[in-house]
């Protein structure tokens, strides 16, 4: 049914583009042949005799081309057709889509500039499409190429959707007319299981990688309890389109997989879910206080949100910092000067457990292992950070 209808459109289109060609060479027939009867006007349209006549042969010739050359084009239009559906088959779809929304751009950009030049003499006419093909492909290849940063560019449109839902649900309570007493903190629900002495893992330790290290080496104790969401959320990650996402997200899965198979504790699997809560700290939260469990993470935030609603967090960071070594102002180490400071002749060096040495006069030594002095101490939230002077240096 479908190539019925493509023959007849050919058809009625070549007979059209006959008709009004032969039309054009109605005068110089009617002058050629010069007979008065060709030259009497028909009462319709301001047509000659001549010009119906040319008109009917031209459609009528047209017409048998478009009837002769219909299955061609047909075949043509199939092959067209199958490509296109091929190739995009092969696209993403952010592709398709990326690629559509720049075409249509490219393509209003064209015919407004099209209008504009329009007037110019004898170019005018074939301006628009010119600029039709050159912004149209212009538009497909930018959109393709800068979609995740086009992207990210409307990332506060969800945002702020999601903004207006937590303010929604954050919403406090009226004020009561008599001044509010603070509540007492309250005990683990009766469900929850105090010998099990729950552990939540939160994505950003697990991501992490330290905390098997730590279980490992014996210093939590209880059970190991991974929230389904969590995982979800893991695998989320490990299936972003961001190359660097995916790869942590994967890291993570390992991790995960070796706490599974290696861990000395007992790990598992918690099936609840909080379809009335959207962000995942949150939801760990809420099981936590069901749980009467502490939550494992390296999360900042998530630390301060958790100690303010009651439930205890042990913080991979905050160990961290805890077991490394301790330096007092006046000792001496070696240390590999790696890069510049922030500062100007500053260079910063690193121990081995990562924490950041910088060094004052030490762009001159970069690239080279020096004696340095501490000078002074820094301990933040993020970790700990040395100020130091190259030996020879310090004294003065």
């Amino acid at each position: 049914m479908l190539d019925k209808v493509f023959r007849f459109f050919i058809v009625a289109v070549m007979g059209v583009t006959g008709a009004a060609l032969m039309q054009l060479a109605s005068p110089a027939l009617t002058q050629f042949i010069g007979t008065e009867i060709l030259k009497a006007d028909m009462g319709f349209f301001r047509m000659t005799l001549a010009g119906l006549l040319c008109i009917l042969m031209g459609a009528a010739l047209g017409a048998l081309v478009g009837s002769l050359t219909a299955s061609y084009f047909v075949s043509a239009l199939k092959r067209f057709s199958a490509w296109v559906e091929a190739q995009l088959g092969k696209m993403p779809i952010h592709d398709v889509i990326a690629g559509a929304a720049g075409l249509s751009l490219g393509l209003i950009l064209a015919t407004l500039l099209g209008a504009a030049f329009s007037r110019i003499p004898i170019v005018g006419n074939y301006l628009p499409v010119v600029f039709a093909i050159v912004f149209g492909y212009l538009g497909i290849r930018v959109t393709m190429t800068k979609r995740e940063e086009i992207a990210a560019m409307f990332d506060f449109i969800p945002r702020f959707f999601r903004d207006i839902l937590k303010a929604r649900e954050a919403r406090p309570e009226p004020l009561p007319a008599q001044p509010a007493v603070l509540p007492e903190p309250q005990e683990p629900p009766a469900g929850a299981d105090e010998d099990k002495r729950y552990k939540l893992l939160d994505t950003s330790a697990i991501i992490d990688g330290r905390i098997a290290d730590v279980i490992d080496s014996g210093f939590l104790e209880g059970t190991l309890l991974i929230p389904v969401f969590v995982l979800e959320e893991l695998q989320r990650i490990a299936d972003s389109a961001d190359a660097l996402k995916r790869v942590r997200g994967r890291r993570g899965l390992d991790i995960l997989q070796k706490i599974r198979s290696e861990a000395k504790l007992p790990v598992e699997i918690d099936s609840r879910d909080f379809d009335d809560i959207t962000e995942v700290d949150s939801k760990l939260v809420r099981l936590g206080l069901i749980a009467g469990g502490k939550i494992v993470t390296n999360d900042y935030n998530l630390n301060k949100v958790s100690e303010l609603q009651g439930v205890p967090v042990l913080n991979v960071n905050e160990l961290a910092n805890a077991v490394k070594p301790v330096v007092v102002p006046g000792e001496s180490m070696r240390v590999t000067v790696v890069k510049d400071g922030k500062e100007q002749g500053q260079g910063v060096a690193y121990l081995d457990d990562g924490t950041m040495i910088v060094i004052e006069g030490g762009h001159r030594h970069l690239n080279q292992a020096i004696e340095v002095e501490v000078t002074s101490a820094l301990q933040t939230a993020a970790g700990r950070m040395i100020f130091a002077k190259p030996r020879r240096y310090a004294k003065s």
